[in-house]
C-alpha cells in the first residue's frame, strides 16, 4: 500500500458519515434526527433549570415586601426602587448577556452566571440596610438577564424544528417552567412559614431570598457534567470540527467535516451588532417582539407580582390564606396554562396562539376593573376566578410565546443577541410596572386594570398588523443560503 493510499485510509470519513459544511447542514442533521438522545435533553432540562431559579428569584419578594417596608421604614420611592432594582439589573443583565453570548459563545457564559445567584442571594438574604438590598437586587437581575438569552438559545439550538418536542414547544416550555418556580417559591414561604417562630415571622423573606442560593449552587455542580456548546455557534463561527464533535456527542450523529466547494461562496456570520435587530428582514420581528415584551411585562408585573398583595387587600384575605390562594392560583391556573402552551405551540402557528391569549387576558382584566373590591362570597369567588383565567391565558398564549418569537425570528449569530434586547424591554416594562403600580394601585384601586388592560389590547393590534410566523419556517436551515440574510 502506498503512503497516499495511506494517508487516504487515515483521513477518510467513517462510513454513513454525513458532510457538515455550513450551520445549515448542522440544522438539517439536528431536524433530521428521529432517536431520542438522552444526552441532549440533559442539556435542555439544565436549561430550563436556569429559567426556574430566574423565576424563584424574581418571586421571592412578591409576598416579603411588605415586611420590607415595615422593617426598614421605606417610604414608597425606596419600596419602587427596592422592587424595581432587580428589573433594571435585567435590562443589564439581557443586553450584555446576549451579546456575550452570541460573541464568545453559549458555554462560557451559561457557566459563569450562576456566580451572580449565588453571591446576590447571600447578600439580600443578610442585609443589613435598604441600600445592600436594592444592590444584591440589581446583581441577582444582573444574574437572570444574563441567564435567559443563553437558555433560549440552548433550548432552540438542541431541540428539532417539527414535530413532537420541537424547538417551539421547548422554548414554550420555559412558561410552565417559570410558574413552577413561582409556585415553588409560595410553597417554600409556606412551609418556613410554619417552621419560623411567630415572632420571627418577619425573617420569612430573608430566609427565602438566602435559599435562592441552595439550588444555584446544585445547577453549577450539574452543569459542569452534562453542558457543552452549541453546534449550530460552533459552525457559524466556522469550527465545523467542533460542531462535528457535538453532534457526536449530543445526539450520536456521525458526521465529519468538509469545506465548502470553491464553486460556492462562503457566507461569513456577521459581527455581532444590536444594528441588524434593526435591519431587514428583522425590523418587523424586532417590533413585534419588544411591544409583546414591553406590554407582557408590564401586566404580568401587575398580577403576578402584587397577586399576594390583591388577595389581602382586595378581597380582604388574611396571611395564610394569601400564601396559599398565592400557591393555589399559580399551580393550578398559570402552571396548567404553561403546559397547555407547550401542546398549542407544537401544533398551531405562534401568531394564533399568543391573539387568543391576550384576548383572554384583556377580558380578566376589564372584569376585575368592573367588579372592584367585592363584598359578597359570589364577587369575591368571581374575582379570584377572573386572577386565574389571567394566569391561565398568560401559561398558554403570550406567556409561552414570549420566548418564541425572539428565538426562533433570529438565526443562530444573532439569536441570543434579539433574546436578550427583547427580554431587556420587557424589564423595562417590569421595572415601570413595579415602579408606578403601587402608586396607582393607592389612588386608583382596583380601577387601575383599566389601566393594565391596554397591555393586553396593544399586542394584538401589533400582531395582526405584523403578520410574521416565527414558526413556519427554520431560519437556520435558511441562514447559509442568504434567503434570510440582511
Amino acid at each position: 500500500m502506498s503512503t497516499l493510499e495511506i494517508d487516504n485510509t487515515l483521513t477518510a470519513p467513517p462510513p454513513h458519515s454525513t458532510p457538515v459544511r455550513s450551520v445549515s447542514d448542522v440544522a438539517r442533521l439536528i431536524n433530521s434526527k428521529t432517536e431520542k438522545n438522552s444526552y441532549a435533553r440533559w442539556i435542555v432540562f439544565l436549561a430550563l433549570g436556569g429559567v426556574f431559579l430566574d423565576a424563584y428569584d424574581l418571586t421571592t419578594l412578591s409576598y416579603g415586601i411588605d415586611d420590607v417596608v415595615k422593617e426598614f421604614g421605606l417610604t414608597p420611592v425606596l419600596t419602587g426602587l427596592v422592587t424595581s432594582s432587580i428589573m433594571i439589573g435585567t435590562i443589564v443583565g439581557n443586553l450584555v448577556g446576549g451579546w456575550l453570548t452570541d460573541k464568545y459563545g453559549r458555554y462560557s457564559v451559561f457557566m459563569a452566571d450562576m456566580l451572580f445567584f449565588v453571591v446576590s442571594a447571600i447578600a439580600a438574604g443578610l442585609a443589613p440596610n435598604v441600600w445592600v438590598l436594592i444592590g444584591a437586587r440589581f446583581l441577582m437581575g444582573i444574574g437572570v438577564g444574563i441567564d435567559l438569552p443563553v437558555a433560549m438559545a440552548y433550548l432552540a439550538e438542541f431541540s428539532k424544528f417539527s414535530g413532537k418536542g420541537n424547538k417551539a414547544s421547548r422554548l414554550a416550555a420555559w412558561c410552565p417552567m417559570w410558574y413552577a418556580a413561582s409556585s415553588a417559591c409560595f410553597f417554600i414561604i409556606f412551609a418556613l412559614y410554619f417552621l419560623l417562630p411567630a415572632e420571627h415571622i418577619d425573617w420569612l423573606w430573608r430566609a427565602s431570598l438566602l435559599f435562592g442560593a441552595v439550588p444555584a449552587l446544585l445547577i453549577i455542580a450539574v452543569r459542569s457534567k452534562f453542558m457543552n456548546e452549541s453546534p449550530l455557534w460552533a459552525a457559524n463561527q466556522g469550527d465545523l470540527s467542533g460542531a462535528v464533535r457535538i453532534l457526536r456527542d449530543s445526539y450520536g450523529i456521525i458526521a465529519h467535516e468538509e469545506q465548502p466547494e470553491k464553486t460556492e461562496t462562503a457566507k461569513a456570520a456577521p459581527k455581532v451588532s444590536f444594528r441588524v435587530l434593526f435591519q431587514k428582514p428583522y425590523l418587523e420581528r424586532t417590533i413585534v417582539s419588544a411591544v409583546m415584551n414591553v406590554c407582557i411585562a408590564f401586566e404580568y408585573t401587575a398580577i403576578a407580582f402584587f397577586l399576594p398583595s390583591i388577595l389581602a387587600q382586595f378581597l380582604g384575605a388574611g396571611v395564610f390564606e394569601t400564601i396559599s390562594a398565592s400557591l393555589g392560583l399559580n399551580a393550578l391556573f398559570a402552571f396548567t396554562g404553561g403546559l397547555l402552551g407547550m401542546r398549542l405551540a407544537w401544533k398551531f402557528p405562534s401568531r394564533h396562539v399568543a391573539i387568543a391569549g391576550f384576548a383572554l387576558q384583556f377580558i380578566a382584566l376589564i372584569s376585575l376593573a368592573l367588579i372592584g373590591h367585592p363584598q359578597a362570597t359570589a364577587g369575591v369567588v368571581f374575582a379570584v376566578l377572573m386572577l386565574g383565567l389571567w394566569l391561565f391565558a398568560e401559561g398558554f398564549g403570550p406567556g409561552a410565546q414570549l420566548m418564541i418569537y425572539p428565538a426562533l425570528s433570529y438565526p443562530t449569530h444573532i439569536r441570543a443577541t434579539g433574546v436578550g434586547f427583547s427580554r431587556s424591554l420587557s424589564g423595562i416594562g417590569s421595572a415601570l410596572a413595579l415602579f408606578i403600580l403601587p402608586i396607582l394601585q393607592a389612588r386608583y384601586g382596583t380601577n387601575m386594570f383599566w389601566i393594565v388592560s391596554l397591555a393586553a389590547l396593544i399586542p394584538i393590534i401589533f400582531l395582526l398588523i405584523i403578520r410574521f410566523e416565527p414558526t413556519r419556517q427554520d431560519i437556520d436551515e435558511q441562514s447559509a443560503t442568504g434567503e434570510d440574510h440582511v
